[in-house]
């Protein structure tokens, strides 16, 4: 597997060079955004390491970059802050995953594992192309949404999470399931980040529309269905 350690500190990412090819991975390293588009397009990278505070372009904006040239290359986020909102900006530029600084290489080697794994069975949904329920559509190849034959706009994160719904439909679903299946097994349940982004979903699903298909269930979950 070869991983592009996106980072500016040589420290930094001499350690995280060090210990991935501890783990067989291969591994190469660039300075700053400009220097891992030119990478990505000489060699095939199965995951990217990003840290968020880059010069000249933020990791934010090259994930943005990277996922709009290379829509399904696994990214993991590097910040030394952890806030919220950076995070709902890093996911929201398509990241897979997160971690905040300084962290241990063994919980970094988990979190890999487990996004190339995710990304491999979302990779399995272009099976199917397309996924119906009521009057909402949701096309796996092209990553698009319709409802009533309107497009709806979703970040990559928002994507996954509708996907997760529509495969199971009139499925009571939990915080810890939906954080296991869109997020990882690692996410931090202890956040709101579920709730925020179910309501960014909601406002753009079912806002201008009367039948209303993503409903909480107090105590117990999410359920994606009409008969609400």
């Amino acid at each position: 597997m070869r991983v592009l350690v996106v980072e500016d500190n040589e420290r930094v990412s001499s350690v995280l060079q060090k210990g991935l090819k501890s783990q067989d991975y291969q591994v190469s390293v660039a300075p700053d955004a400009e220097s891992a588009l030119k990478q990505v397009k000489l060699l095939d990278y199965d995951m990217l390491i990003i840290d968020i505070m880059l010069p000249r372009m933020s990791g934010i904006e090259l994930s943005k970059r990277m996922k709009s040239i290379y829509p399904k290359i696994p990214i993991i986020m590097l910040t030394a802050l952890g806030q919220i909102d950076e995070k709902i900006a890093g996911f929201d530029a398509g990241a897979d995953d997160y971690m905040v600084k300084p962290f241990d290489l063994r919980e970094l080697y988990v979190r890999i594992a487990a996004v190339l794994k995710r990304n491999k069975e979302f990779g399995g949904w272009e099976n199917n192309e397309t996924l119906d329920y009521d009057s909402l559509s949701v096309n796996l190849r092209s990553k698009s949404v319709t409802r009533n034959h309107m497009d709806i706009k979703l970040t990559p994160k928002e994507f996954d999470l509708l996907v997760f719904f529509m495969r199971h439909h009139e499925t009571l679903l939990s915080r810890d399931e939906i954080a296991r299946n869109v997020w990882g097994k690692n996410f931090d349940t202890g956040t709101n980040y579920i709730d925020v982004y179910i309501n960014y979903l909601r406002k753009k699903v079912d806002k201008d529309f009367e039948t209303k298909l993503i409903h909480t269930k107090s105590g117990h979950g999410f359920i994606l269905s009409s008969k609400e």
